[in-house]
């Protein structure tokens, strides 16, 4: 293994945030030395709680973040936080706000916060996102936060990212009528209703269990997402929200569902890894060329697009 790998992967285990923040950006860069990190990381993975955020723009999912990290940090455990910002579609550079609004545990060593940018990713999350959890994971973080763009329906990436994925609501914004739309209601492990001192709070979580009442009829032992009412930027209802997201993972646990996520999440991870890979094979073999010469006998009606694919498919793998 290379000396500067292995001594980055050392010192993010002791809990050094340079050498945890250097191997993320080694991610994020896609660097030669990539394959080894993922190499030298997979041993000590699959210990932290993977917990996605989601929800639209103004709900309250920094505040509602930085408030889980409080109450996860009273438990003793350590708390990491990978907040994905919208992308500039002129510069490519992120919001990155999330940082301003965690402040207040800038100077806890047991808390960590990376801002990523989306580059353009639709999903909510950013590209280098699952090798970045990978990180963070390894790391020792007992918790990481994965608190997704507010983009709307494309959100639902998130639950492809997460142990435990967590909505977020709020009274008054047309959140259930976007919610059905967006079929966000299909991913929530656990439904927050932040803000919940506004009017109509009582309300929206009306609308939440009728909707989620409308679903297909649930088998002994299924989950049924709870609804929480919170005011994050006063920490109420907070404690019941980490009390639900931990019987969430003890029921995943008991009916083998971590399990089963963690490994369709790693297929994912793999898959995109493939795909990515012959894409840049394309790009070496002169394939946009070929590619071009393909879509040209489609468009003229001399094949078809499935015989153009298996033509492409067997240059770029060698079959």
């Amino acid at each position: 293994m290379n000396r500067d790998v292995a001594s980055l992967v050392e010192q993010s285990r002791q809990g050094r945030a340079r050498a945890v923040a250097r191997l993320i950006t080694l991610v994020e860069g896609a660097a030669p030395q990539l394959r080894e990190v993922m190499a030298a990381l997979a041993p000590l993975t699959g210990n932290a709680y993977v917990i996605g955020l989601t929800g639209a723009p103004g709900v309250g999912k920094s505040t509602t973040t930085s408030a889980l990290v409080t109450a996860y940090r009273r438990q003793g455990k350590r708390v990491a936080v990978l907040a994905v910002d919208p992308s500039s579609p002129f510069s490519g550079g992120a919001l990155l706000g999330d940082r301003v609004r965690m402040s207040d545990h800038a100077g806890d060593p047991g808390v960590y916060i990376r801002s990523m940018a989306t580059r353009g990713h639709l999903g909510g999350l950013a590209w280098a996102a699952p090798q970045a959890v990978r990180v963070l994971d390894a790391a020792g973080y007992d918790v990481v936060l994965v608190e997704t763009v507010g983009v709307g329906q494309s959100e639902v990436e998130v639950a492809a990212q997460a142990d435990t994925c967590a909505v977020l609501l709020a009274p008054g914004m047309g959140d259930g009528i976007q919610a059905a739309k967006a079929g966000i209601l299909e991913i929530g492990d656990l439904y927050v209703v932040n803000k919940a001192d506004r009017d109509g709070a009582d309300a929206a979580v009306r609308e939440l269990n009728h909707m989620l009442g409308l679903g297909e009829a649930r088998a002994p032992g299924d989950w049924r997402p709870p609804i929480v009412k919170t005011v994050a930027a006063r920490a109420e209802g907070i404690d019941e929200v980490v009390q639900a997201l931990e019987k969430h993972r003890a029921w995943m646990e008991e009916w083998g569902v971590l399990l089963h996520r963690r490994r369709v999440r790693a297929a994912r991870e793999v898959e995109t890894i493939a795909v990515t890979a012959l894409r840049e094979r394309l790009a070496d073999l002169h394939g946009d060329r070929r590619l071009r010469g393909l879509a040209e006998d489609v468009a003229a009606g001399r094949t078809d697009p499935y015989t153009a694919a298996d033509v492409l498919t067997r240059e770029l793998t060698g079959d």
